[in-house]
């Protein structure tokens, strides 16, 4: 059985983030001194799992996934991971990565709070493919078999959207 493919996401705007201050990329933002997308792909590193990184510009969260699913057409199945979750371990990508074979989708949740990355099995490639807009895969997400899958890492819930959040995760990061 072939491993599912970790896909970054790493082709948004980041309007948010330019909004409350911060200049250029939050993806390029330095948090403990590396660029937040570099804390992001070291953990997908460490993980072993298969990943490739959409950084093109895309319009929308959808035609992103759309794209980066295009260029993985063999792959078991794909976990879904924004660029911009740079305290994620790769512990739990390894746990969304092994239950995916039971399940349509997997869905990581933090103490009550839905987290990526988000696992899609092979058989949501087709529909993954026509994703558009915004919203990303949450139509897939709505129609699944879906697990929740509880998890211990508040990475999978700690994006960086704005310059408070890029503060937040260098606490969190070096109280670790």
């Amino acid at each position: 059985m072939k491993p599912p493919v970790v896909l970054v996401l790493a082709s948004g705007r980041g309007e948010r983030f330019t909004a409350s201050g911060g200049q250029g990329s939050k993806l390029q933002a330095l948090l403990a001194g590396r660029p937040v997308l570099e804390h992001t792909l070291a953990a997908v590193r460490a993980s072993g799992l298969p990943f490739h990184l959409e950084d093109a510009g895309h319009p929308g969260m959808g035609e992103s996934i759309a794209a980066a699913v295009r260029a993985t057409p063999d792959a078991g199945g794909w976990l879904v991971l924004p660029g911009d979750l740079p305290l994620i371990e790769a512990d739990s990508l390894w746990a969304v990565a092994e239950a995916l074979p039971a399940h349509d989708v997997v869905l990581p949740v933090y103490r009550g709070v839905r987290g990526h990355p988000v696992g899609f099995s092979a058989i949501h490639g087709p529909a993954l493919q026509a994703l558009q807009g915004p919203e990303g895969a949450a139509s897939i997400v709505k129609r699944g078999k879906v697990l929740q899958l509880n998890l211990d890492d508040a990475g999978i819930v700690t994006d960086i959207d704005t310059l408070a959040d890029l503060a937040a995760a260098e606490r969190r990061l070096a109280a670790r």
